[in-house]
């Protein structure tokens, strides 16, 4: 039996995604044994920054946080920036915060819990260009490859993937 065999994890992308940020995590978690589901604000096929389009097979709107044990949100300045705008991602993230489910963003992502409003109180990294937006929303800012608070796990950009995976996957096993 795989390690996360069980396990339930949504992506929530949008265009303009980075490539890695989202590939890499979703092949390792698939190779762990979790299942995962990628959304978007609309179904259909989403463009990435580089040239690797993903499908997204539901809408935020039709995912019940109760189903899923996490969600990662890759980064890119476009797919956050596009997320957080929509009221059904934010509801999301709110729900799977609230249900104490694993939160994972990486790069530009924090954007979007930020305007979910969950992310006051909370110690977390994020590219260095938002820095100032993570702080503003209350944010202990650590500038670090990975940064675990609670159900909050957060990275800075595509070269800390190896140390992102690692604690999403411990805190999943």
């Amino acid at each position: 039996m795989s390690k996360l065999s069980g396990v339930k994890v949504a992506f929530l992308v949008e265009d303009g995604y980075e490539d890695m940020e989202c590939w890499y995590p979703k092949i390792r978690l698939e190779e762990a044994g979790a299942e995962t589901s990628v959304a978007s604000r609309e179904r259909g096929v989403l463009e990435s920054k580089h040239g690797y389009p993903i499908e997204a097979a539901s809408t935020a709107e039709e995912l019940d946080p109760g189903s899923f044990d996490a969600v990662v949100i890759p980064g890119g300045t476009g797919s956050p920036d596009k997320l957080r705008r929509s009221k059904p991602v934010k509801d999301f993230v709110k729900k799977m915060d609230r249900e104490g489910k694993l939160i994972a963003i990486i790069c530009h992502a924090g954007w979007v819990p930020i305007s979910a409003g969950v992310l006051k109180g909370k110690t977390a990294t994020g590219y260095e260009a938002i820095k100032d937006d993570l702080v503003n929303a209350g944010v202990e800012y650590r500038d670090e490859s990975v940064v675990v608070d609670g159900n909050l796990i957060s990275s800075r950009h595509p070269g800390d993937l190896p140390d992102f995976l690692k604690e999403i996957i411990d805190y999943l096993e």
